[in-house]
């Protein structure tokens, strides 16, 4: 899926490598990215506590990043190598909060393009 918002988040996300680099933890990132929203007005939630629903009971204690417009998931990471179990982790993000994008952006890597990864219900 290619749309204007998911491309804001990036170009945000990517003007924040640029000024940093990579190797820092995941908190500076998200700090980071948070003030980059701020300043070009993207409306954003952090540290979201979202409930898993099991046969009917609720379980508490997992927690995504950031919500963006209310519309796009964004987990963060700073990784040399995303393990697989993380696209697992977004999409049970996806289906627990019922929206339709989600974006990967991983701030391990020396390219932070080659770290962005779409998903989609």
């Amino acid at each position: 899926m290619d749309d204007f918002l998911t491309k804001r988040i990036i170009g945000a996300a990517i003007e924040v490598h640029r000024e940093v680099g990579s190797g820092l933890l995941e908190s500076i990132y998200e700090e980071a990215l948070c003030h980059e929203f701020d300043l070009r007005g993207i409306k954003y939630e952090r540290q979201v506590e979202i409930d898993v629903i099991y046969k009917g009971k609720i379980i508490k204690g997992q927690r995504l990043d950031l919500i963006v417009e209310k519309e796009v998931i964004v987990e963060l990471k700073s990784l040399s190598k995303v393990p697989e179990a993380v696209d697992a982790q977004v999409l049970s993000y996806l289906k627990a909060t019922k929206l339709k994008r989600a974006l990967r952006i991983n701030f391990g890597l020396k390219t932070l393009i080659d770290g962005v990864k779409r998903y989609s219900l």
